[in-house]
């Protein structure tokens, strides 16, 4: 039996050449494995949100009439977008922009409320997962109907509230464009805290990820608890604090007292198309606020985590 035919095969073993061509079949199974993973996702956005999207941008620059014989879409460029803006702006100015007043106010009430229970949920303590529980329930039960049925029967306010008539300290003390919105958070706090159960969970998950050493140190050094949270476990929850604050964004925005989402009908497809579009640009605007205050704080925390 002849061995010229593994003298190759060792030579390349030797060479390093083997091992290079295993590393690149592995990457290709990785990138393979990834691309399987992320098809389901991929296939069902091109499928079912993709000309959804590029068909109410068409419908933004048309009239759209829905006949016997189909749709029947005219030409109308930026018509229905200079109404929106700069011809009849009741809606944008009058509604929408007190909502994303109260949004502002909401999006810290909600993370700091979310990461203060959260790590109140990480101690051990009897009847721990009976807790966790009963913060995640509102999220699993209370649909946007029942929280809007909520609202109008203003079951989502605090009595002690309308007891210290706080309304009439807020228009007293703070400018008229700002005392509404505050004034209307306060009115449904309850419901704004109910809006926080994945928020809690994420936060629960990300301190889970800190470890318990880094605080054994700490406590060994004689930090007190509450240079420990500043200095280990704040910094480590900026990348789920981050999180959360997207998918606040995203959540509030669908909140059912959200004056776009209830103006948008079928009576003139173009105009909601239109006003779908600027309300998502909008959208878009808070999500890249969020990118940058994100960037300049993790750029202000790598030397200390280094």
């Amino acid at each position: 039996m002849s061995l010229l035919p593994i003298k190759p095969k060792a030579d390349a073993e030797r060479s390093g050449a083997l091992p290079l061509r295993r590393r690149r079949h592995a990457s290709t199974l990785r990138k393979l494995e990834g691309s399987v993973f992320i098809a389901p996702w991929a296939i069902g956005f091109l499928a079912f949100v993709a000309f959804p999207l590029i068909y109410s941008l068409y419908m933004s620059f048309h009239q759209v009439r829905i006949t016997v014989t189909g749709v029947n879409a005219s030409w109308v460029g930026t018509q229905y977008f200079r109404e929106i803006l700069f011809a009849d702006g009741g809606l944008l100015y009058d509604d929408l922009f007190p909502f994303l007043k109260e949004a502002l106010v909401m999006i810290p009430i909600i993370i700091v409320f979310s990461l203060m229970i959260a790590i109140l949920l990480n101690l051990e303590f009897l009847g721990r997962s009976a807790f966790r529980v009963i913060f995640f329930l509102p999220v699993i039960f209370a649909s946007g109907q029942i929280i809007g049925e909520f609202i109008a029967q203003g079951e989502g306010s605090l009595g002690i509230i309308s007891s210290l008539r706080m309304d009439g300290m807020l228009a007293r003390y703070l400018p008229a464009s700002w005392a509404g919105p505050i004034g209307n958070v306060i009115g449904s706090f309850v419901l704004v805290l109910w809006y926080s159960g994945v928020q809690i969970l994420i936060f629960l998950a990300g301190r889970q990820t800190i470890s318990r050493s880094v605080y054994e140190a700490a406590r060994i050094d004689g930090a007190d608890p509450w240079s420990t949270f500043w200095k280990i476990t704040l910094p480590g929850m900026v990348p789920f604090i981050f999180l959360n604050v997207i998918y606040t964004i995203v959540d509030l925005f669908t909140y059912p007292s959200n004056p776009i989402i209830g103006k948008v009908t079928t009576e003139n497809y173009g105009l909601s198309s239109a006003l779908a579009w600027i309300y998502f640009v909008i959208v878009l605007l808070f999500i890249a606020i969020a990118l940058v205050i994100y960037a300049r704080v993790d750029r202000a925390l790598s030397p200390k985590r280094q």
